[in-house]
C-alpha cells in the first residue's frame, strides 16, 4: 500500500500572503504542496505560473506537486521543473501527445503525473502506466476551488487502482475532498488526497486540526485505524 499523503491546495489559500501560507499549512502537517496552474484556456480561470512557484519554493522543504491545467503543456515543462516542482502533472485531455509530455517530464528529472477529468474514462491512461508516477482523478470539473465532490468518480478510482496493480504509482484525488469523503477516497484506492477549502478553513490556527481530521478519516478508510 502506498503511503498516505495529504496535499493542501494553495488555490484555497490567501494569495496576498502566499509564501506565509505555504509555510503555515506545511508546518501544520501538510505532506506535499499542491499547486494548481490554470491558463484561462484549458480551464476558465487563471492562477499563477513558474515565477510564483519559484518565489515560494524557499518557504518549505516539502515536495511541490504542480498540476498543470493548461494547454499546450510541453513548452512550459522546463520552466516549471526549474521553478522547483517535484511532481508535474499534465491532463490527458490537454493535447494529442501526452506520452511525449510524460517522457519530457521524466527527462527533466521530475516525477510525471497524468490527470483525467470526471467525464474522462480511465482507459485513456491504460497505455501510459509504465510512464507515470502518479495518476490524478479529478473529483470536480477543473477550474475553480470550492466545488462539490463528484462521488461517481470513486468507482473510477477503484478501477484505476486495479489497473495499476503492483506498479509504484500514486493515485491522487483532487476536488471537494473533505473529512466526510476522505475515507471513501482512501478505501477506493487513492493515497494522495488534495484538500483545499477543507484544509484552509478557519485560518492558520485551524490548519493542524483540519489536516489531522482529514488524515484520520483517510486512515480509517484504509483500515489503518479502528
Amino acid at each position: 500500500m502506498r503511503p498516505l499523503q495529504i496535499l493542501p491546495s494553495m488555490l484555497a489559500s490567501d494569495f496576498s500572503k502566499l509564501g506565509q501560507e505555504v509555510s503555515d499549512i506545511m508546518g501544520a502537517g501538510g505532506d506535499i504542496v499542491h499547486l494548481d496552474v490554470m491558463d484561462g484556456h484549458f480551464v476558465p480561470n487563471i492562477t499563477f505560473g513558474p515565477d510564483v512557484i519559484k518565489a515560494i519554493r524557499k518557504c518549505t522543504d516539502k515536495p511541490f506537486d504542480t498540476h498543470l491545467m493548461i494547454a499546450p503543456t510541453d513548452s512550459f515543462l522546463e520552466a516549471f521543473a526549474k521553478a522547483g516542482s517535484d511532481y508535474i502533472t499534465v491532463h490527458a485531455e490537454a493535447g494529442p501527445h501526452v506520452h511525449r509530455s510524460l517522457q519530457a517530464i521524466r527527462a527533466l528529472g521530475k516525477k510525471a503525473g497524468v490527470a483525467v477529468n470526471p467525464g474522462t474514462p480511465e482507459d485513456l491512461v491504460e497505455y501510459l502506466l509504465d510512464d507515470v508516477d502518479l495518476i490524478l482523478a479529478m473529483t470536480v470539473n477543473p477550474g475553480f476551488g470550492g466545488q462539490s465532490f463528484i462521488r461517481p468518480v470513486l468507482e473510477k478510482v477503484r478501477r484505476i487502482r486495479a489497473m495499476v496493480g503492483d506498479r509504484p504509482i500514486d493515485i491522487e484525488v483532487d476536488g471537494g475532498v473533505t473529512a466526510d469523503n476522505a475515507g471513501d477516497c482512501a478505501k477506493a484506492g487513492a493515497n494522495f488526497l488534495v484538500a483545499g477549502s477543507a484544509a484552509f478553513k478557519g485560518g492558520p490556527n485551524a490548519y493542524a486540526a483540519n489536516i489531522e481530521t482529514i488524515r484520520k478519516a483517510a486512515l480509517l478508510g484504509r483500515g489503518e485505524l479502528v
